[in-house]
């Protein structure tokens, strides 16, 4: 079995979504990061409480951000690259496969 051609649009869709889960992963880490930065600070100093909400803010963003963010560049990504292997492919006579 020969893989000769992909559908663009098929993989950038897969990977889309494969991307907003794994956006959806960091912005959580990058979430959590932000709001343990926002609760570390001490009221008795100056300004601490502006970073603190600033911080806070950025951690909410991050999980809305990051999977929209991560998803349009993984579609965009996807759709380039299944492209170019399909110019490849019609080259070099694309992947062999073994299934069983």
């Amino acid at each position: 079995m020969v893989v000769k051609r992909v559908g663009p649009l098929s993989v950038a869709k897969n990977a889309a979504l494969l991307y907003a889960m794994l956006g959806l992963i960091i912005g959580a880490i990058f979430s959590l990061a932000a709001m343990a930065g926002a609760f570390s600070g001490f009221a008795g100093e100056e300004g601490v409480g502006i970073a603190a909400g600033v911080a806070g803010l950025f951690g909410v963003g991050a999980i809305v951000i990051a999977p929209i963010m991560y998803a349009c560049f993984g579609f965009v990504g996807a759709l380039i690259m299944s492209v170019l292997y399909n110019i490849v492919a019609s080259m070099v006579g694309g992947i062999e496969l073994d299934v069983e």
